[in-house]
């Protein structure tokens, strides 16, 4: 079974064949550290998560994973002014809150986390090399600007399929000191009103990193002149991949053998932006749903596919979670010890097809039926064989309830109150059993009620009651079956 990628750069699936054997070089654009991070921001990280955890769980590769942060750039200038703080502060405040905001997420640690301002020795060596190969210039009005000559690369525009006669220059671009308007920015001249602090001394004058070979820069240092693959949302194939792609091999290097892009999340056709206000942000979400919820919602949808967001989404995505948080509890009724089987072929043909998650759920959840049905049937041995695989599965997507991520609320451990909680209910469910047995459904129906009440939730099935505490985002949920 081969792993299969589709490569934005051919336009077409393509068998994954890494270029060191047994090892996966991936480098993703981080945040720019301009403000918090809202969902939108973050489903790139949790996109690329599932990548990596398939990359080893699935075919054992050592996955060296590189997501930067771009801690230097015009909008961190302007909104750090703005607000009255320097600009290192402003970025390192935002760089915390997207780092909370991941780990909230449950999106594992890259394996290295490098900061654009950390690698300015590395910058000024690639955009040296550009000048001496004749693809960049120092701009002619010696404002310290370094531009990279789109001309003198015949192959540029290659990777998103574009004529360089039919591109247009950015309505923002700045034109000082170009030779074509189309040539972009490698070093960005120090301006005045800027801070002393956002320059850095090149051969060519006082200034700061484009936004552009800051990535190639990175990428290169930690994964070589060639690695694997490059991933990103849809929205930097152009400029910032194109350009990318265009100075790093201009200079000589092999860069990204493979280029992956997520799509959006919007809101109403729209893409989500941070004029959308705060009521997006990461940390206000997680007040409403718990952040495994999210982390399911973020997850469940092809990453190549336009995701629409809405509270009907997170309420479908809280359901699922449920379902999948009830059978495993009753399953596993010991808790799970982090045994992880082998995932199905099912489940793996489906994350071999480019990542298929809504072909790799639907497996989960045929599983999820199967232990339900042996659990009603009383067959334990099988229920259990059932929730291991459903907990490896949902390990895989980032969504295992049971992972002590999450803590006591979904299964990672039992605090007392929690375990005090089951007992009490449990108590009165057996009341409530010997009030049926007895005939007495008056009595039976209102412990149920007032277990209602409480945000107990009641089922009867062939093999018990089965309790479950109504999701409220202050609350924890459990799930138990009496006999």
């Amino acid at each position: 079974m081969t792993l299969q990628l589709f490569d934005t750069a051919t336009r077409e699936l393509r068998e994954f064949v890494p270029v060191h054997p047994g090892k996966a070089g991936v480098y993703i654009c981080g945040l720019t550290t301009q403000g918090a991070p809202h969902i939108g921001h973050v489903r790139f990280a949790v996109a690329f998560d599932i990548l990596r955890r398939w990359l080893v769980r699935g075919h054992g590769y050592e996955v060296t994973l590189i997501r930067n942060v771009t801690d230097i750039d015009d909008k961190i200038l302007a909104k750090s002014a703005d607000a009255g703080v320097p600009w290192w502060a402003w970025s390192y405040t935002n760089e915390r809150r997207t780092s909370e905001a991941l780990d909230q997420l449950g999106v594992l640690p890259a394996t290295y986390e490098p900061r654009a301002t950390g690698h300015i020795p590395e910058m000024v060596e690639l955009m040296r090399t550009l000048v001496d190969k004749g693809h960049a210039y120092p701009a002619a009005d010696e404002s310290g600007d370094v531009y990279f000559d789109v001309k003198s690369y015949p192959a540029y525009g290659e990777l998103t399929h574009q004529d360089l006669d039919d591109m247009e220059p950015a309505q923002d671009a700045d034109p000082r000191g170009k030779r074509d308007p189309r040539d972009f920015a490698l070093w960005k001249g120090h301006k005045p009103g800027e801070p002393e602090t956002a320059s850095w001394p090149t051969p060519y004058g006082q200034g700061r990193p484009g936004w552009h070979l800051e990535c190639s820069a990175m990428a290169r240092k930690y994964l070589g002149d060639t690695f694997d693959i490059h991933g990103g949302g849809v929205d930097l194939r152009f400029p910032h991949h194109e350009n990318e792609q265009a100075q790093s091999r201009a200079a000589g290097l092999g860069f990204a053998q493979y280029w992956l892009h997520n799509a959006w999340v919007t809101i109403e056709g729209e893409k989500m932006s941070k004029s959308l206000g705060n009521s997006l942000l990461v940390t206000e979400i997680t007040k409403r749903v718990r952040p495994l919820v999210l982390r399911y919602y973020l997850s469940a949808v092809h990453y190549r596919s336009t995701m629409e967001f809405g509270e009907r989404s997170l309420d479908e995505a809280e359901a699922a979670v449920e379902r999948i948080e009830g059978f495993l509890r009753r399953a596993l009724p010991e808790g799970w010890d982090g045994e992880l089987v082998a995932v199905p072929g099912d489940f793996a043909e489906a994350m071999d097809d480019d990542l298929n998650v809504s072909g790799a759920l639907a497996v989960v959840f045929d599983t999820v039926r199967e232990g339900n049905t042996a659990l009603d049937d009383g067959d334990e041995e099988a229920a259990r064989d059932a929730a291991l695989r459903v907990v490896s599965m949902t390990d895989v997507l980032g969504v295992n309830p049971l992972d002590p991520h999450w803590g006591p609320a979904t299964g990672g451990g039992q605090d007392d109150a929690l375990s005090a909680l089951g007992d009490l209910v449990q108590e009165r469910l057996e009341a409530r059993r010997a009030a049926r047995a007895a005939r007495d459904y008056e009595t039976a129906d209102a412990i149920r009620d007032q277990l209602a009440r409480v945000g107990v939730t009641v089922e009867d099935t062939a093999s018990g009651a089965r309790w479950s505490l109504e999701h409220r985002p202050d609350a924890s949920d459990t799930d138990s079956t009496a006999d």
